[in-house]
């Protein structure tokens, strides 16, 4: 398949295919989670941000959008960018760790793509989750795993230099898409506190997946490649959540 990279093309041969690995964690996400939306539902996608994702128009951004798909698609951020997002019914501007602006029990499924990390008072987002969200519905997120590479050396990195790394291991990536990350709701046990298992029933499961902070070189995607592999789930890169709201639907 033209477009695809060197790397890929030599680490992931049955990427051209469809342009996808086999570890592709975008899609096993999102095939979870379309697993979980009907024709009817109304969905919130918090933390929608501008939509960079569907600045490419292959296969994995047509398969991760659900504008069309649901009965309505909402989406919300703490950037004013996502009023420009092409990929929602209706967005809305929130404050950080403010009341959402919905009332209680809105949303038969909430999803959030890459932004716990970012979450810095973990309570208050998780009870305005958990308020806004019908009995039944579902809570979905994908965000990077506390001891995996990526949170691993966002914390371990001084501030300063942290955007001439992104430039070196992810040079397509935009200034703007760079975000304060604390870590605060990355692991099972964070998850666990803030969404306790007397009013969630738990789903979520760690994941070991393609390196993506390695700008091209074959010796980093390795070396990223052997962290993963240590015989421990602990080390996985990326934490998923899926988390079913107690309660009759």
């Amino acid at each position: 398949m033209q477009g695809l990279s060197r790397l890929a093309r030599t680490v992931c041969p049955e990427a051209a295919a469809g342009g996808f690995s086999r570890r592709d964690n975008t899609l096993a996400f999102y095939l979870r989670v379309t697993a979980l939306i009907e024709p009817t539902s109304v969905v919130l996608d918090l933390g929608a941000g501008r939509g960079a994702q569907f600045d490419r128009q292959d296969f994995r951004s047509r398969f991760i959008r659900f504008q069309g798909r649901v009965g309505r698609l909402v989406g919300v951020d703490v950037d004013p960018v996502v009023l420009t997002n092409p990929a929602l019914d209706e967005a809305h501007v929130i404050a950080p760790d403010k009341p959402l602006p919905f009332p209680d029990a809105t949303f038969d499924l909430i999803y959030s793509d890459w932004v716990l990390e970012h979450i810095e008072k973990p309570d208050v987002f998780a009870g305005e989750v958990e308020r806004v969200l019908k009995p039944g519905g579902w809570f979905c997120a994908r965000t990077p795993n506390r001891w995996g590479y990526i949170a691993l050396s966002a914390r371990l990195v001084p501030e300063g230099l942290q955007s001439r790394i992104l430039k070196f291991t992810q040079p397509a990536r935009k200034d703007e898409d760079v975000f304060p990350k604390f870590y605060r709701l990355n692991t099972m046990e964070a998850v666990r506190r803030h969404f306790p298992d007397d009013r969630f029933d738990n789903a979520s499961y760690t994941l070991e997946c393609d390196p993506s902070y390695h700008g091209g070189r074959l010796w980093l995607y390795r070396l990223i490649d052997l962290y993963q592999s240590l015989p421990s789930r602990v080390f996985d890169t990326v934490l998923f959540v899926f988390l079913k709201k107690k309660g009759d639907a």
